[in-house]
This record gives C-alpha cells, sequence and structure tokens, in this order.
C-alpha cells in the first residue's frame, strides 16, 4: 500500500487537514506501506513558500514522516504537458476562450431563469468552443468528453471505494460523462495544467496505490478514472472519508484559523490531543 496527503500551500492546515493526513499514514503503516507528502502548488498566484513550510513543520510535529524529496507540482510541468499533448494526439482537446461570465450567457439564453446543470466539475460547459477552432495559445484547453468516451470504447469503466459511505464497486458510463461531467478544463490560461489532469499524473508517478481523500472529492472520482484510463495509467483503490466539520455543522475550510493545527500547538496542545479530536 501506498497513500498520499496532497495539501495546496495557500493557508494553514486544519484538523480536517490533521484527519486525512493521519488517516493516509496510518493505513499505510498498518500495511506495512509507504506514506508520501505532495506539494500541490500549481496555482501559483496563491501558493506561498511560508505556508509549505508550515506543513512541513505541522506534520513532523503530529508525528508523520515521508520519503524526500517531497514532489512539488510546480516542479513537474513538463510531465503535465507530455499528457495533453499524449490527449492533443488522441484529437480529444480543443482551445475555449470563454469567461465565467460568457458561460453564465451562453446557459441562461435558451431558458432565463432555468438554473444551469451542475456537475462534479461546476456547472457543466455548454460546448460553446467546441467547434471554434481557436489558435489562441493562451487559450485553457477541455477535453471533448464525448470524443474522448468514444475513443475508450471499453466503457463502462469501473474503481473500487473501500471508504464509509460509498463502499463497492462503481461503475462510470459514457452517458454520465456527457451528460453529467461535460468537456472539463484540462489545463487553465494561468498554469498550464489543471487539478484533475496533474493529480492523476501525480498519482501515477509517486505510484499511490491508495487514495484517501475527503468524502467531498468522491464525485470527481469518475474525472480521474476516465483520465487515467485515457492516459494508459494505473486506478488506484479509494478512500473517500468522513469530513471534520465544526460546532455548526460547516466543513472547515483554510480560513478557518481557530481550528488551525499551528493554533492548537500553540495553546499547548499534543499530537495526542489532535488524533482525539478528529476521532482517531
Amino acid at each position: 500500500m501506498r497513500t498520499r496527503f496532497a495539501p495546496s500551500p495557500t493557508g494553514p492546515l486544519h484538523l480536517g487537514h490533521a484527519y486525512s493526513a493521519l488517516l493516509a499514514s496510518d493505513r499505510a503503516k498498518a500495511a506495512g506501506g509507504e506514506f508520501c507528502l505532495r506539494i500541490e502548488d500549481i496555482d501559483q498566484s496563491r501558493a506561498r513558500p511560508a505556508w509549505e513550510a508550515q506543513i512541513y513543520e505541522d506534520l513532523a510535529w503530529l508525528g508523520l514522516t515521508w520519503p524526500s524529496p517531497v514532489m512539488r507540482q510546480s516542479d513537474r510541468m513538463p510531465a503535465y504537458q507530455q499528457a495533453l499533448g499524449q490527449l492533443q494526439a488522441q484529437g480529444l482537446l480543443y482551445r475555449c476562450t470563454c469567461n465565467r461570465r460568457d458561460i453564465e450567457a451562453a446557459i441562461s439564453a435558451p431558458q432565463e431563469g432555468v438554473a444551469p446543470r451542475m456537475g462534479p466539475d461546476g456547472v457543466i460547459y455548454p460546448g460553446t468552443c467546441r467547434n471554434a477552432n481557436h489558435s489562441d495559445e493562451n487559450a485553457a484547453l477541455r477535453l471533448d468528453m464525448a470524443k474522448a468516451c468514444a475513443q475508450l470504447g471499453t466503457l463502462p469503466l469501473t474503481f473500487t471505494e473501500v471508504g464509509p459511505d460509498h463502499r463497492g464497486r462503481h461503475q462510470i458510463t459514457a452517458q454520465t460523462m456527457v451528460d453529467e461531467v461535460g468537456d472539463i478544463v484540462l489545463a487553465r490560461r494561468d498554469m498550464g495544467t489543471s487539478y484533475h489532469l496533474s493529480v492523476v499524473v501525480d498519482d501515477a508517478a509517486q505510484g499511490i496505490s491508495d487514495v484517501i481523500r475527503g468524502a467531498d472529492l468522491f464525485e470527481v472520482t469518475k474525472i480521474h478514472v476516465t483520465l487515467q484510463h485515457l492516459l494508459g495509467l494505473p486506478t488506484p483503490t479509494y478512500h473517500h472519508h468522513r469530513l471534520i466539520r465544526d460546532d455548526t455543522g460547516k466543513r472547515l475550510a483554510k480560513r478557518d484559523d481557530a481550528r488551525a493545527i499551528a493554533k492548537y500547538r500553540r495553546d499547548g496542545a499534543t499530537p495526542a490531543d489532535i488524533r482525539e479530536m478528529v476521532g482517531l
């Protein structure tokens, strides 16, 4: 078993991060496996060296260890470009110049007042640029989902979930991907990649056998499994765990400094206290 914890250095780690990292480490250790760390810093406009340094400090304080050097996504643009080139060679990508306002206008035009269709990646893209043949090198790159599903030809795809809420074998159909996911962005104009593409490429590069992450990411798993098959990458086992919430039931976010691991450290808490707080 090889697990990972992959935070973004855009703010302080909170109790939810502690739970996810500890759970991934505990499961790997129990199986005689290895726990890996990855810094997901593709959003360089928000990533900060100070937050990255604090990630290492917080995790070490919790008693976690990981192989060195740590994989950092900002160092891996050539790998993402290679994956995009592979998909481009299959004729599965197209350039998209739409901004958020363009998409909102396109989806509201036919039936004003009708709520837009939502997928695991947000509003389902209406396909405005699909046949536009844009030449703008700075445009975003989208996956033509219908072509991608036709290219696979082996749908339904499957993946195994071992988490508490969705345990079992799950199927992914072409109709689901086209109708309920749509043409996702695989390279944003300001990043050169996207979360979906980079996480799939990096999990394979690190040899991750078991992806342990929050239940809020369960629905995007169908995107990741589809990309794994298109790129010829292995599909890990998935474990989507419960979310740590505040006293009102709201899931924690990085702006919740009151739940930050660093604050608990300053207030005299021990790693054992953190484990107790998150139910471990």
